[in-house]
């Protein structure tokens, strides 16, 4: 037997790690390209990758990307900063949905329109009155100068003709 040892005895890191080290080695301040990432692990772990190693790559990158191990920097990876804050959360398109107030279910339903203000116990009682508009022709009994009216008739008023006289010959 030879001191080689066989390369199917050492199990192939995980991929995160991989990528850690290549990032590592490169100590590049611009950031590691893809590229660079996956010729670095071709050549330290050649024979033990997988026939999907492209797509598990960057499936890797990722998914560290969003999860703040690695900044991405004009398409250069670089490792993010231990005591630094986690990326922002990515909304969505369109506008976020409403948060969804939980109500216990022995309260009333809510009902539809303006809430009432609430009441004062100290303002004077409120008369009630008939709802809308007062009509126009009904002559109202708190002022007496339109009581005594008559209804005008509807429309343009006749012409005034002047009455003929007779006149007489002497």
């Amino acid at each position: 037997m030879s001191t080689e040892e066989d390369p199917r005895t050492h199990p192939l890191p995980t991929y995160p790690e991989m990528i850690l080290a290549a990032i590592s080695v490169s100590g590049d301040d611009n950031g590691t390209s893809e590229s660079a990432i996956s010729e670095y692990i071709e050549s330290s772990h050649s024979g033990q990758l997988p026939p999907s190693h492209p797509s598990l790559l960057a499936a890797h990158l990722a998914r560290m990307t969003e999860t703040g191990e690695l900044i991405l920097v004009d398409d250069g990876y670089l490792r993010s900063a231990p005591d630094a804050a986690p990326p922002p959360v990515k909304r969505g398109r369109g506008r976020p949905p409403k948060v969804k107030i939980s109500v216990p279910a022995d309260a009333a339903p809510r009902r539809r329109g303006r809430p009432p203000k609430p009441a004062d116990p100290l303002a004077p009682a409120k008369i009630p009155r008939p709802r809308g508009r007062p009509r126009k022709n009904a002559p109202s009994e708190a002022d007496p100068r339109q009581a005594g009216l008559a209804k005008r008739p509807r429309g343009r008023p006749p012409k005034v003709r002047p009455q003929f006289r007779e006149v007489g010959f002497v």
